[in-house]
């Protein structure tokens, strides 16, 4: 794996129009459009993003996110990132949250 991994996604989604990087209150990096965060990364290994619930059923149910690591029940969702292949994985669902905001 890369170890720029994590740098690539956030190089990726913060060049989106309006979309600000600040640090996370639980440690890594949070990319936020305005004061709504699109979700954050844990370094290399982990993004974790915000849904409405019936959002995460079906990203969960597509394989594509898992429940959050810490509130499964909630909207959020987890990605382990394991390699480079989920690079483009990480940054569609952080483009799902993106396109919901406008």
């Amino acid at each position: 794996m890369s170890a720029a991994v994590g740098e690539r996604i956030v190089a990726e989604v913060s060049s989106w129009a309006g979309v600000t990087v600040h640090p996370h209150r639980f440690g890594g990096v949070e990319l936020r459009v305005g004061r709504r965060e699109l979700g954050h990364l844990h370094g290399d290994r982990l993004a974790d993003l915000p849904f409405p619930v019936r959002v995460r059923e079906r990203l969960v149910a597509e394989g594509k996110a898992q429940r959050h690591h810490i509130l499964p029940e909630s909207g959020w969702v987890s990605v382990p990132i394991r390699g480079d292949a989920d690079v483009p994985r990480v940054i569609d669902l952080f483009r799902l949250n993106y396109d919901r905001c406008f």
